[in-house]
């Protein structure tokens, strides 16, 4: 490994992305795929399945919260710090069916101090707005690379 403090924003950024995504369980076992990441941004996607609908016969909230928290998760973790969510909130805009392929957009609106602010669109194959995400961040100790 490259010392973190000579990489390029771009290059931290998916490397603190790779070190995130061995250890990320929940998003690698829901199917997520992680498609892009740059310093303050991320996006994500996951195929709605079966097991993740409701009584209604549609994509549980829930899943659709988690889709949008992963890309929340690393849009805020790029910059070699580690940092959890503080605060976040949702709004449903649309149902999803079985077999959709979601995809959730990540970035940056303030990092300032321990803080940030994230915002997250969730989309579906067309284009058409599923969610809306808004995630408050928090530095913690540590960081993703070390020193080599």
């Amino acid at each position: 490994m490259t010392n973190p403090d000579t990489m390029t924003p771009q290059e931290l950024a998916e490397a603190c992305a790779n070190a995130m995504w061995i250890d990320d369980s929940a998003s690698q076992n829901l199917g997520m795929s992680l498609d892009y990441v740059a310093p303050g941004a991320a996006s994500l996607s996951m195929t709605i399945t079966d097991q993740m609908t409701n009584g209604h016969g549609m994509c549980h909230g829930g899943y659709i919260f988690t889709l949008a928290d992963s890309a929340f998760a690393f849009a805020c973790n790029t910059y070699n710090q580690r940092v959890v969510a503080q605060h976040c909130a949702v709004t449903y805009l649309s149902p999803v069916e079985t077999g959709a392929r979601l995809q959730a957009h990540a970035r940056e609106v303030s990092r300032r101090g321990r803080s940030g602010i994230y915002d997250v669109r969730v989309t579906d194959g067309s284009g058409a707005v599923i969610a809306e995400f808004r995630g408050h961040s928090r530095v913690i100790k540590g960081t993703h690379l070390t020193e080599e």
